[in-house]
Formats: structure tokens, C-alpha cells, sequence
């Protein structure tokens, strides 16, 4: 699907070396930072203002990730995250595939603590199988290009057996551990406060 030239393998290292992430850095108020970083909220908006507001994406508002956190919610995370990657380490990421591919990483649309929950053919298996799900809903509702579907397929390596094949789709792989990391601290202190579907 895409062969990766230097500048890639360069782009994926630097965001796989995450040194400085350590423990201590898994600070829940990196959240806040971010959601209320006019240029990150900027870059999302621009890549991503039309999913965000389109009625079949809204859907993701009324089924839960983690906690309190919708599954909209946590998919801004990931945006955010990446976004905010992308800057500091400089990866030159397609930041349109980066966004797009981030928000729609888990288009599973079904509420996945639901062992009888329509569309929860694996329940006890959600997190090797939820991406292909995620990728077919997506294929079926927008028009993705070869990068963002590598992301969505991708972003719970090493659960799915194949890796990542192109940069953006390991800056998304890497965001969504760091993002679901945050949020699960940031539940231990309170609910996320900012109602996306209203705020965007």
C-alpha cells in the first residue's frame, strides 16, 4: 500500500521515541491545554469542521468510551493529541488524513460495554476487532483516501496484527494510548467538562 522513504521511517521514530511522556508527564491537564489551544482547535476545525457537524458522525455523542468520556469526545482527543504531536515533533503529517482519520478511528457506532448491543459481534474481543468495524462504517459514510483508512485499521496495533504503513497512522496509534491515558486520569478527578457537540 505505501512504501515508506526516509523522511517516513524518520517521522514514525521520532514519534515512537516518547521519552519525554513518562509517568510524571501523564498530567490530565494536558486536556485542558489542548482544548483550549486556539491553534490546535484551529488546525481540528479545518481539517475536521465537517465531520464534526455531520448527523451521522453525531452519532458517536450517545455511546460511551471511557467513564463519562463519549466516544465524540474521545475521538477530539485523539485529534487533539495528534495534532499536537505533529507540531512538536515536526513529523509533517498530512494533517487532513492526520484529523479525519483521528476522529473517525473508532466509528464503531455501537456501545461496545453492551455484550447485546446491536452491532457488538465480538463483545468480549472489542478491542481486536472494533477497527475493521470502524473502517467498514467509515467506508460506507465518507470518502477516505488510503491514509486515513491505514489509520483507523490500525490504531490498536499491536492488537491488530499488522503495523501501521504510513505516518500518519502512527502519530493516531500513539495518540490514542496517550489520549485514553489522560482521560482515565482525568476521570479519577472529574468529569471532562467541555460538551463538544455544543462547543464546535
Amino acid at each position: 500500500m505505501f512504501h515508506l522513504n526516509e523522511n517516513d521511517k524518520k517521522a514514525i521514530k521520532t514519534v515512537l521515541d516518547i521519552k519525554e511522556y513518562n509517568e510524571e508527564n501523564f498530567d490530565p491537564a494536558i486536556l485542558d491545554q489542548l482544548e483550549n489551544d486556539p491553534k490546535i482547535l484551529s488546525l481540528l476545525k479545518e481539517h475536521g469542521g465537517k465531520l464534526l457537524s455531520d448527523s451521522r458522525y453525531l452519532q458517536l455523542t450517545k455511546f460511551i468510551q471511557h467513564g463519562d468520556v463519549t466516544v465524540y469526545q474521545h475521538c477530539i482527543h485523539v485529534a487533539l493529541c495528534a495534532l499536537k504531536f505533529d507540531a512538536r515533533f515536526n513529523t509533517g503529517a498530512d494533517l487532513g488524513a492526520l484529523v479525519r482519520g483521528a476522529l473517525l478511528h473508532d466509528y464503531f457506532l455501537y456501545d461496545w460495554h453492551d455484550g447485546s448491543a446491536p452491532g457488538n459481534i465480538h463483545p468480549k474481543l472489542h478491542g481486536f476487532y472494533h477497527p475493521g468495524i470502524a473502517l467498514k462504517n467509515a467506508v460506507k459514510d465518507f470518502n477516505l483516501s488510503l491514509r486515513e483508512k491505514d489509520i483507523i485499521k490500525k490504531h490498536m496495533w499491536p492488537l491488530t496484527i499488522n503495523p501501521p504503513r504510513c505516518r500518519e497512522a502512527w502519530i493516531v496509534c500513539v495518540a490514542d494510548k496517550y489520549a485514553s491515558t489522560l482521560e482515565t486520569l482525568k476521570l479519577k478527578k472529574g468529569i471532562i467538562a467541555i460538551d463538544y457537540a455544543e462547543s464546535l
